[in-house]
């Protein structure tokens, strides 16, 4: 094989051209000069919830990679719809960020004449967390399994009655799912949160509760017996309590999940951006241990997994609320 003979210097200023369409590639990467301020990530709770934390621990995080400030702004009310059309309505730059959950792909099957879409409206950056609800009795009920909740409410058609955190929340949906598969007629008692539900089944008041992870320390102590997740995959923290798939109710799913999103047209690089940070902070040991003691599982995906997700979850929670006849009153 003919080889050609590059002289010196002319190697030295091919070098020098190589190196310059190196810095013209990788230029829109390099240049990518975000973020110069402050970002801030809505939380549409009140102060001091489990989303609000999931929130604080990644934005701490991020804080330290971007080197600017991440600050937690919440705006609670209205089903988590005020959070939302706040950042749907924010000028896609990058600096203000959402935390969303699954109530964010229930909200337009129960509100009419939102000033927003959950999909079209934002740019999905990550999903962050997941991790299941969690069907809970108090032990003396005297039932011990799922399958003995199950054939209760079977011998008492109509009398057992259910807690949750609201009307068309997560927890009332994976028991409308759950009623609907299993063929149970049971009456919701809805409350204005996961804790009245809670206290509400200490005190007898209610026969099961769908709950999710704040539960854990009242199950970890004996005062809840917990019969099943709704996960497809069992929880590290209940590692022998079964999941709904498989006990009752197969191909059983309903996942309480965090994600961040963007307004919508926040430029691709952007989003990117804040996707390979987001993943960077969610590997560090002190954010997976904060997650970790609140029962969450660490979830990163991409841009594109989660805008999937936003629009099949709209999709599965519609057809629930219609067949359920579930209204926002």
């Amino acid at each position: 094989m003919a080889m050609t003979f590059v002289p010196h210097a002319r190697r030295g200023v091919l070098a020098v051209l190589a190196a310059a369409a190196a810095t013209v590639v990788a230029g829109p990467a390099s240049a990518l000069d975000f973020p110069r301020r402050t970002v801030r990530i809505v939380v549409p709770y009140a102060p001091g919830g489990s989303a609000e934390l999931q929130a604080r621990a990644v934005g701490e995080q991020l804080s330290k990679i971007w080197k600017q400030p991440v600050i937690i702004e919440n705006r609670p009310g209205a089903g988590t719809t005020i959070g939302a059309a706040t950042v749907a309505s924010a000028p896609a730059d990058g600096y203000t960020l959402y935390l969303a959950g699954t109530s964010h792909t229930v909200s337009p099957s129960l509100y009419r004449n939102l000033s927003y879409d959950a999909a079209k409206s934002f740019a999905a950056v990550s999903q962050i967390s997941t991790s299941p609800f969690i069907v809970l009795v108090n032990p003396k009920l005297g039932v011990k399994t799922i399958e003995d909740l199950i054939a209760l409410a079977k011998r008492k058609p109509g009398e057992l009655n259910y807690g949750t955190s609201g009307v068309g929340a997560g927890p009332h949906l994976s028991a409308e799912i759950l009623a609907f598969d299993t063929k149970i007629n049971v009456r919701h008692v809805p409350f204005k949160g996961s804790a009245p539900a809670v206290t509400a089944l200490l005190g007898q008041h209610v026969d099961f509760v769908l709950g999710d992870v704040s539960a854990l320390p009242l199950v970890e102590d004996g005062s809840l017996k917990a019969l099943a997740v709704t996960g497809l995959h069992r929880s590290a923290r209940l590692p022998d309590v079964p999941t709904l798939a498989e006990s009752v109710a197969p191909g059983f799913e309903v996942t309480n999940w965090s994600s961040i999103l963007a307004p919508a047209a926040t430029p691709a690089e952007i989003v990117s951006f804040i996707n390979k940070s987001m993943a960077d902070a969610l590997v560090v040991p002190e954010v997976r241990r904060a997650y970790d003691i609140q029962g969450f599982e660490v979830a990163p995906n991409r841009p594109e997994e989660m805008q999937a997700k936003i629009i099949s979850e709209a999709r599965k929670y519609a057809d629930v609320i219609a067949r359920a006849g579930i209204k926002n009153d």
